[in-house]
């Protein structure tokens, strides 16, 4: 009989793990990012795909903003193959509504609508990187300080016009304060983007990137590795902005995830065991 996994299974913090155990942490819930350990010399799919599993057994998944709530966790370890059926939590999304955007970014105009597009190829050729680094299985570090002004999966309204949800955090801050790495890893990305303005994305491994948006400069290039809370640029407010902030995003390959949720000081910890 199988018996669906919901998102407060079971708190191992106080638990031992045995060597047939499978650690999940993270919450599972809609925009989460979960790492994972699995017994070393393990498989693993989620759902039909499958993961990247280290040689020590770390693997992540994660699901966007309005996935379905029912996935598999398949897990084939000592010549047998178990499925774990996982049930995510569905979430309830703000309504963010911003006026004061210039008209052009709201309307962009015909003559940027081919460089918009090859922004968007670029973004998504360089999130497709999936490197062996370990830094995201790291408790993270908050890229800035200052008020969350913008959460994640809010759909928003600019100049009364609706437009795509937003897919990170915004953090207010003055232009020209550090940005750091939350994890260490290695750049990927610094250009300059049509609606993101000045922006940057760090891979951590395994699928795993974080893009920081609106920058006001850069301190580090393409091709350098970063250690955790390094200063790696200055916030911002280029692109399609009403003030300076920092945009946080972070991705698993192509799936938009919510950094909130990876940051201790606004979503507990939370780790399931799953009994191979």
């Amino acid at each position: 009989m199988k018996v669906w996994v919901k998102a407060l299974l079971l708190c191992v913090s106080s638990f031992a793990l045995s060597a047939n155990d499978v650690l999940l942490e993270g919450t599972l819930t809609q925009g989460s990012l979960i790492r994972a350990q699995a017994p070393a010399g393990a498989e693993v799919w989620f759902n039909d795909t499958a993961v990247k599993v280290s040689s020590e057994g770390h693997f992540v998944f994660g699901i966007g903003r309005d996935a379905a709530l029912k996935h598999r966790l398949t897990v084939k370890y000592a010549g047998k193959t178990q499925v774990f059926p996982l049930e995510f939590s569905a979430r309830e999304y703000a309504i963010q509504r911003i006026t004061g955007v210039e008209q052009k970014y709201v309307e962009p105009p015909k003559d940027v609508t081919a460089r918009i597009a090859r922004d968007n190829k670029r973004v998504r050729e360089v999130r497709t990187v999936l490197s062996d680094k370990l830094a995201i299985f790291a408790e993270p570090k908050r890229p800035a300080p200052g008020r969350i002004s913008g959460v994640y999966g809010s759909q928003r309204f600019f100049n009364g016009q609706p437009r795509n949800p937003h897919f990170g955090i915004d953090i207010a801050a003055p232009v020209g304060t550090a940005v750091v790495a939350p994890w260490e890893g290695k750049v990927l990305m610094a250009e300059d983007l049509y609606f993101s303005g000045l922006t940057m994305i760090i891979d951590h491994g395994f699928g795993v990137t974080s893009t920081f948006m609106h920058l006001n400069r850069f301190t580090v290039g393409v091709g350098e590795r970063v250690t955790q809370g390094q200063h790696i640029a200055d916030v911002g407010a280029t692109g399609r902005v009403t003030g300076p902030h920092l945009d946080w995003r972070i991705n698993w390959q192509q799936e938009r995830l919510d950094p909130q949720l990876l940051l201790p000081e606004f979503t507990p910890v939370q780790r399931l065991r799953l009994a191979l």
